[in-house]
């Protein structure tokens, strides 16, 4: 059995919620190892090389360029996958200044204020005051430390609402997974004036490539692959619970590789917003492109 059919095997028959565990690990190890790339190449650099890799990586796997395309569905794409390379970007400088599982915590605040609009029910809006109260309180903390940080963490927040609500119309117009690719590839494009200067100095130390693609690999093409995987499988609202999971995965992550240990407000702060995702409403069942966000 090729390596290609034995993984397309194991997610067919693990549980989706062992799948998911496996995707959050995945993605801030990920984060894990940008953070200790960031001497070399630059918190922007890294992200560039993390947007870049991923959509060549993915336009070999999908081959997309074999699909017709639309002008529609090449600026919408394009739209998506810039958004998406400020969001990586704002992440990466975030974390380059604040711990990992705060800064995940923080970044929260921008899906569960979707999911509230859009569902505008008590419980969702119950679930963004909760979330709310947590980066309130994680804020209150990190304000001190790194006012720049938090800026980012939120930023960051709010390009991830902006992925969300552009990710529908990618997943419904542009192919989903094509249209990610093209989008990775377009948001590159977008981040290279910026991110590109930083990123070339691999030109001296290629050995930088292995850690600079792996943030790749590792935080975005095993994520959004598993996810396509875990979506088809469970509903919405199960998936809204696992979510919850990952400010927790981060926090571990963040102790585990990157040695840091939140202080006991940093904690409740963490508590709250996981609360506030687990009880965020999401009635709806995804189709079997959907293009679901999981993180920065």
């Amino acid at each position: 059995m090729t390596p290609r059919r034995s993984a397309a095997r194991f997610a067919t028959v693990a549980p989706p919620e062992a799948l998911f565990v496996l995707s959050g690990i995945s993605m801030y190890l990920g984060a894990a190892v940008a953070v200790h790339t960031f001497d070399d190449l630059g918190a922007v650099g890294v992200a560039w090389w993390r947007v870049c890799g991923a959509g060549v990586i993915l336009l070999l796997v999908r081959r997309s360029w074999r699909a017709g395309w639309t002008g529609r569905q090449v600026l919408l794409a394009g739209l998506f996958g810039t958004v998406l390379a400020g969001m990586n970007t704002s992440f990466y400088l975030a974390i380059d200044r604040l711990p990992l599982g705060t800064t995940v915590a923080i970044e929260f605040i921008g899906p569960v204020a979707v999911a509230a609009v859009g569902s505008r029910t008590r419980r969702s809006w119950l679930a963004l005051l909760m979330a709310a109260g947590g980066v309130a309180v994680l804020a209150d903390v990190q304000l001190e430390a790194s006012a720049s940080g938090l800026a980012f963490a939120l930023a960051a927040a709010v390009l991830w609402a902006g992925y969300i609500v552009l990710g529908a119309k990618v997943a419904s117009e542009a192919r989903a997974v094509d249209g990610l690719t093209i989008g990775l590839l377009i948001g590159a494009v977008a981040l290279a004036p910026v991110g590109f200067p930083d990123a070339a100095r691999v030109v001296g130390e290629w050995w930088l490539l292995v850690p600079a693609l792996g943030t790749a690999v590792l935080s975005n093409v095993i994520p959004y692959g598993i996810d396509q995987v875990v979506l088809r499988r469970i509903p919405r609202a199960r998936f809204a619970l696992l979510l919850a999971l990952l400010p927790v995965t981060a926090t571990v992550v963040g102790l585990a590789a990157l040695r840091q240990t939140p202080s006991w407000q940093e904690a409740a702060g963490i508590a709250l917003v996981v609360v506030g995702i687990a009880v965020s409403e999401r009635r709806a069942r995804p189709g079997p492109d959907a293009v679901e966000a999981v993180g920065s």
